[in-house]
Order: structure tokens, then sequence, then C-alpha cells
């Protein structure tokens, strides 16, 4: 195992005054103690008094710089219209990409996307075709995601633009609506953890290794909803693409955002990207790479936290400790070095190098040096015979520099299988999904149950050099078993499995935070104000979905994402289909979902939310919260209530009996909004009480969102 901590934060120091201070756009102001993401909320929240500073915890209107959607543009844009509204309010400020079903050439879906290019082109918004490459990977390429700039995506993989020094997070397709109409939304600030990646990367271990590793062995929600900010001693040897992969795959960790530092690699990093794009090139200019640069070689206040802020956790990892690893099956919280894997002998079915997480060239390069070590096509090695290998580029410019350097071809000769730069497979899309009992292992982001093909598949996730080591030896396998020590980078003297024999784990339980959900039943308001139309109470039966970690592909698959035309009884019925295929049949309208720990995890999809509503269901309860999926549900109108107590009492229950995946309980729970109250009885609403607790109260501009429908509806009687 690896040698990594997690602390508790250190007590701030007493705040001295006021700190003011300008880096190029990005304008902040501040008491002692503020982490770069707040400095960087700062600059980009709206109606802020002056002179104060913003928190973690704080809810603020932001504008951001840039609000990135992709296929699903054109829901957002229907979003749009039903609002009334007809301009967009600053259409510099949007950025429209086609990346998700690219391969799908039907004409309900060209139509869709042509729609999203008239739009696009009738509003003035910017728009990147099918083909051009994904959102995630166009927004870095095309200086949208810039250093010290405050960007979102209708996409849980916003969180890549903390790679290059911007604070990325994901934003749901009501939330795009109301920027497109308005320009700004809401955003709680999150707290936010300091990551110290400590020591040296070994040569050869990538990036993905870094946040695999990362998500297995802090697997326990240290992160959840929180930003991270990352440093180190070594940050400046870490590869710009290594940081967009490790910020991309902060969303799985639990994370709202993963934010590093400005610094000289990254400066030096667009100051060769700048010599691509020209000088003329609008965002990426030398004008805006000096500024930068001169701030970050004063170590100015607003390039970096400042000394005493104020963090929720500190983890720690040592990268000198570090060796391949792999994720799964079908969880990114197990992580495993690749030596115990190898010993398994796991045949391998499929293999992917495609989506935004590691179809970088760097990334493809990797791949290419495992199947063609001598760099001579004569002697590539090729993917085994029963192995389907599928790449795809980040980009279509991406593509090209593969071409040119060589590595396209080689992989290519080894028999691997080009796709369209774009999501395809990542999102269960399109060709060379997994079919039952089958094992694939892919250098993506995702491997939730069911998401890249059939629920019966086992996925793996890995680095680009083990995905091709796997493919070309049919078994899961590192790329040592292929390459000479000199070529795959790992010194003679320390193979990698002394690596990962000298490693350890240390962990030291965090301080609680204000975020946590027993200090808000501690600190609950005794009353609270009904809105008209709002009701005072809300009962029903319990149905108990007994796991952790239900994803979004579990609640809505991937598969309907992106058909628009999906009724509310279809929705209904395939809610939970991909957790439970029984779930259907089990609960019923009236119903009070009751799940564990981390509900709603994965990606931005709103259908998650509004599916459980189609089943007639208007609360969620859980152990705890995706963010992304409580903020889809706020915005749609579905109710949630965090109650770990609870959580803990149903599997006390049920703790010597078969485990169901679904059950209905018998017991009745009623929130008695107006006293802000829990009351869980038995057998009906008026039974034995089994447990009572008070709860967070319910405040009226909530209550108004939920009174109208959603902020959708909101949004509409405000304009």
């Amino acid at each position: 195992m690896l040698a990594c901590t997690l602390r508790a934060a250190p007590t701030a120091r007493a705040a001295p005054g006021l700190r003011a201070g300008t880096v190029g756009s990005l304008r902040y102001v501040s008491s002692v103690g503020q982490t770069l993401t707040e400095k960087i909320v700062q600059a980009y929240a709206v109606g802020v008094p002056n002179g104060k500073a913003v928190r973690s915890g704080d809810y603020v209107s932001i504008r951001p710089a840039y609000c990135m959607s992709h296929d699903n543009s054109w829901p957002v844009a229907l979003k749009f219209m039903g609002l009334g509204a007809s301009q967009i309010k600053y259409p510099a400020q949007i950025v429209n990409t086609l990346d998700h079903d690219v391969q799908n050439r039907t004409e309900k879906n060209l139509i869709k996307y042509k729609n999203i290019e008239l739009f696009a082109k009738k509003h003035g918004i910017d728009f990147y075709p099918a083909g051009r490459g994904i959102g995630h990977q166009i927004m870095i390429e095309e200086g949208y995601a810039f250093p010290l700039s405050l960007t979102v995506a209708s996409d849980s993989h916003s969180n890549t633009y903390g790679g290059v020094g911007a604070l990325g997070t994901p934003i749901v397709r009501t939330d795009a609506a109301a920027i497109w109409s308005t320009g700004q939304t809401w955003w709680q600030i999150p707290p936010v953890a300091h990551v110290e990646l400590k020591g040296k990367l070994p040569v050869g271990v990538s990036g993905k290794d870094i946040i695999v590793a990362l998500c297995g062995v802090f697997n326990k929600d240290e992160v959840l909803n929180h930003a991270i900010e990352f440093t180190g001693d070594y940050l400046e040897s870490i590869p710009v693409d290594y940081r967009l992969t490790i910020a991309n795959m902060t969303t799985e960790w639990g994370a709202l955002s993963g934010l590093f530092p400005v610094d000289r690699t990254l400066i030096d990093w667009y100051y060769e990207r700048l010599a691509k794009v020209g000088p003329n090139h609008p965002r990426i200019t030398r004008e805006r790479l000096d500024g930068l640069a001169r701030s970050a070689a004063a170590a100015a206040a607003a390039t970096q936290a400042d000394p005493d802020a104020r963090y929720a956790k500190h983890l720690v990892i040592d990268l000198s400790t570090l060796t391949h690893y792999v994720s799964g099956p079908n969880s990114v919280k197990i992580s495993t070095p690749i030596t115990e894997l190898a010993r398994k002998n796991i045949r391998v079915d499929k293999a992917y190098l495609v989506s935004c997480t590691n179809s970088r060239l760097s990334d493809l390069e990797a791949a290419a040096r495992v199947v063609c070590p001598t760099g001579d096509l004569k002697a590539v090695r090729t993917v085994a015979p029963h192995v389907e290998f599928y790449i795809a580029a980040a980009s279509s410019e991406v593509e090209r520099e593969a071409k040119s350097s060589n590595c396209w071809q080689k992989l290519i000769a080894a028999g691997c299988k080009p796709l369209p730069a774009g999501c395809g497979p990542c999102i269960g899309l399109g060709t060379g999904l997994l079919e039952p009992g089958e094992v694939g292992i892919s250098a993506t982001n995702r491997n939730f149950k069911g998401r890249m093909g059939s629920k019966d598949a086992l996925a793996y996730l890995a680095s680009p050099a083990v995905v091709a080591a796997s493919a070309v030896l049919g078994r899961i396998a590192s790329p040592d078993e292929i390459l000479p020590p000199a070529s795959s980078g790992i010194p003679s003297t320390n193979p990698v499995s002394e690596i990962s024999v000298k490693a350890s784990v240390k962990e030291i339980e965090p301080t609680k935070t204000s975020r946590d959900s027993a200090a808000q039943v501690d600190n609950a308001g005794a009353a609270v104000d009904i809105l008209e139309g709002f009701p005072s109470k809300i009962t029903g039966e319990l149905v108990f979905c007994d796991a952790d970690n239900i994803n979004t592909d579990g609640i809505y698959p991937g598969k309907y994402t992106y058909q628009d035309d999906i009724s509310p009884d279809k929705m209904a019925q395939v809610c939970m289909e991909n957790y439970d295929p029984e779930f259907g049949n089990i609960a019923k309208p009236g119903d009070i979902l009751v799940s564990g720990y981390n509900f709603g995890s994965g990606s931005s999809r709103e259908q998650a939310a509004t599916s459980i509503l189609a089943k007639g269901i208007n609360l969620v309860v859980g152990g705890s919260f995706s963010n992304i999926f409580s903020r889809n549900s706020i915005n749609n109108a579905l109710l949630t209530l965090e109650l770990p107590v609870l959580i803990k009492l149903l599997r006390e229950r049920y703790s010597t009996t078969h485990r169901q995946a679904t059950r209905r309980t018998g017991w009745f729970l009623t929130w008695n909004v107006a006293d802000a109250k829990i009351t869980v009885t038995d057998g009906s609403a008026n039974g034995d009480i089994v447990h009572e607790q008070k709860v967070g109260e319910l405040g009226m501009t909530l209550q108004e969102i939920i009174v109208k429908g959603g902020l959708e509806g909101w949004i509409k009687a405000q304009i």
C-alpha cells in the first residue's frame, strides 16, 4: 500500500486586516485566511458588499467567465425558451460543443445537432461541431478555461479545468438556462480540502495512477462535496496533462473542483500553446500570459492561497510510493496495484483509450510506446486476438498531432479500432460497448455498473500504458511485462513490485465541519415560516435501497440520457433500473426513498432527480448526497434530507436478515416542516415512534423554488 495521511486542518491565526489586489482580470478583496478557491469566487461573485470576504459555506450569486454545454445544449435551449427569454444575456459567455453522441447518425440526432448549431448562430454563441472534440478539451485548447478564472459547464467533469489553474465546477441544465438568460446562477462555496502531493513521482507512473490511488485510499467520503486545492514540493515536475487527468477525476473522488496552482510549469505550457495557436488568438495572448508570469514570479497573493487560509481537511499522499494502480471492478473506490491484479490472470475482452480523461497526445504516445517499444512499425506488438481495443483522440487537434508524431499509426498497426473525437463508449453510446459477461479495461473516468454497456459486465480503470499492455497481453497486465526497464521508465534497481511493498497508509480522522449533518441537526431552529402552497407536513412509507454510492447511472441509465423525448411514464419505468431491476415493482407513488451515503454521485444528468419525481416520489432521504444531485434536486423540486442516524437504525434492523437491494420497511417518516422535525413510526404514520430528531430549517427561498416547480419556474417568475 502507499504512504498517505489525512490530517485535521490547523486553526487559522487571527486576521490582521483587509487585503486587496489584482492579477490580470482577477480582482480580489479579502480578510486574512482566504483559500485560492475563495479568492476566485470573490472575483466572480455578484452583489457581494464592498469589503466582505466570501467564505466556505456562503451562498453567492456567481457570474462565471464562461459556461459550456454539449449535446445537452438543445434541452438547455428549450428550458431557456420555456422561461420566456428571447436573448442570451451575454452571448460571449456561452460555448456550445457537440461531443457525446457523435457516432449517432440517425435523423433524430442530426436534427438535434442542427438545432443547436442554428440556435448558436442566431444568438452569436461560440459553436464547435461534432468531430472537433470533447467539450472540456476544447475549453482548454481554446483558452476559455484560463488560470484564475471561474468556468462552469453543464457536465460533471468541469473539474478538469482545475488542471490549468481555473476553478472549474459542474452545473446542471437548469443552471445553464439561468446563466443564458441572466448571466448568473447560485452556488454555495464548499469546504476546501488541502491535498498535498508529497515527494517525487516515479518515472513511468502517471497522473491517472495518482488519482486512481487517491480514490481508492481515501474512499470514505473524505472529500465529498469539497473543493480541492493541490500543493506539493515537487508539483512543478508534474506535467499539465497529468494535472488535467487528476482534476478531471476529482469528480469521481466526490469533489466539486480540483484546483492546481499557477506555477512555472503551467505558464511554460501556455507559452508553448501560444506558439501553436499564433499571435491573434482571442483568449490566449502574450499580454495575458506575461501578466500571469510576472504575478506568479512575484508570488502575488492572488495566485495562491493565503498562508493562514482555513481548510476543512489536509490530506497527504507520498507520490514516491506510487506504482501503477487499477480501479475496480465497477467502482472507483477500489484501487489495486497492478502487480496484484496481474497475478490473477483476469481476461480482458475490450480496452478503451477514449474520453476527456486520458485521450490527449501524451496519453496516446504512452500507449504507442507499449505496442511499439522499438519505434519501428514493422515490430509493433498486436492486440490479443480476443480483445477489441478502441481509441479516440480528445480533439481533432490532438488526432492531427498524434498522426504527425506517428503514434496514431502505431496504434492502428497494433489493431486498435479508431473512433471519432468524442465521448462514445465512456458514456455508453455508440460502438464497442461492453456485453454481458465481458471484462473491459479503460482509461476513462468511470467504471460504474452498466455505464459502458451491460450491467452484467465488469469494468476496470487504468492509465493508458496499463490499458495498452492489457490489450496486447489479453489480460490485466503491467507495461513492465512488455517494456524493458529503460523503455518503461521504471528504474531497474527499484521495480514496481518493490515500490508497492514498501508503501504504507496512515489516516487521522478530520475534525467536524459546518457541513456535517450532525452539526446541522444540533443547530436546527425550532420553527419555520411556511410559504403559501408549501406543505407543512410530508409523510410516506420508507422504501430502503441499502447501498452507498448509488450513482446517477444506477438511478437513470446513461443510454436514456440524451433521448430528449422520453415520457414521464417511461422515466418512472427505468428509474433505478441499473441499481435494481425490481425497484419499479417495489416502490410506489407517495413513498419516501431512503438510501445510504453519497447518493447521486457521478454525472450531472438532471434525470436522476426527475425520474424519481416521475415515479411519484417527492422526498429522498440519505446518509449524504452528492452535491450535484442535491443541486439537481432543488432545481427540479425534489426534496432531500440527510439523516445518517436513520440509515444506521435501518441497517441495524436488517443486519441479521438477507440483504435486499430494495425493500419496503413498514416504517413511515413524517417531516413536520414548520417544526423542523422528523418522526419515524412503525406500521403507519400514527404508529409507535421509532425515532425523532430535529432537522435543518427549510428556508423561504428554497420553499419558493419548490412551490414554483423548480428553479426554472422560479426564474420565469423573476423575469
